[in-house]
């Protein structure tokens, strides 16, 4: 690493600058899709959303519309848009947050927590160096458009099968969104009658799936 990007607002611009590689390739992936398609998809849908870049053993990107109060003291923030959407990348390092420097593993579910957001659009880890290029992040903003766009039409698939438990699939779908596997399989075992038992620790996507599976079978 050398002596420039050790420097605080250098990094903060690699962030920056990763972030709105995610954004812009995301949503001039999905241009192509009908509006109301694109439109039900999280990042389209959030509009004004705020990208926490919390830096613990790895570099998270927490994008949340949780309201977040303005920034105080050390925090700094930096504000882009692309298409209608805006965002603000928020940066915490254990410096400005010190339990992000007490958390011994850093997975998403503790980041959260440690951060207080509950809304999660998407929540991304990167290795903090070379994980921040445009390439890496040109990837990263394609494959999250396709999982946002595929979980939105298997949710729809689910509906129109289940329609009278539409609210129930909902929450398996912020289950989805969110990784909440354990409560993502207590819904499915819900909307299947119990049909769908998922093994411990299989991930909510599983789960979904299986739902998926069981109602159109």
């Amino acid at each position: 690493m050398n002596e420039s990007s050790n420097d605080p607002a250098t990094m903060r611009e690699l962030v920056r600058d990763y972030v709105r590689a995610v954004h812009t390739t995301y949503l001039d992936h999905v241009q192509h899709l009908p509006p109301s398609e694109r439109g039900g998809l999280p990042l389209v849908a959030a509009g004004d959303l705020t990208v926490v870049a919390a830096a613990a053993h790895r570099l998270h990107l927490v994008a949340t519309t949780d309201p977040l109060p303005a920034p105080s003291g050390p925090e700094v923030e930096l504000v882009d848009e692309h298409l209608g959407v805006r965002w603000r990348v928020r940066f915490y390092d254990p410096s400005v947050l010190p339990e992000l420097g007490l958390i011994e593993e850093d997975s998403p579910d503790v980041v959260r927590r440690v951060l207080g957001i509950s809304d999660t659009v998407y929540h991304l880890t990167v290795a903090i160096g070379g994980g921040l290029s445009g390439h890496h992040a040109s990837h990263s903003g394609v494959a999250l458009a396709n999982q946002h766009s595929q979980l939105g039409r298997d949710l729809e698939r689910i509906r129109r099968a289940l329609p009278r438990q539409r609210a129930v699939v909902d929450e398996l779908g912020i289950c989805a969104r969110l990784g909440l596997d354990r409560a993502a399989a207590l819904l499915a075992a819900d909307l299947t009658s119990g049909r769908v038992s998922a093994e411990s620790g299989a991930p909510a996507a599983a789960s979904l799936g299986a739902v998926l599976r069981d109602s159109t079978r």
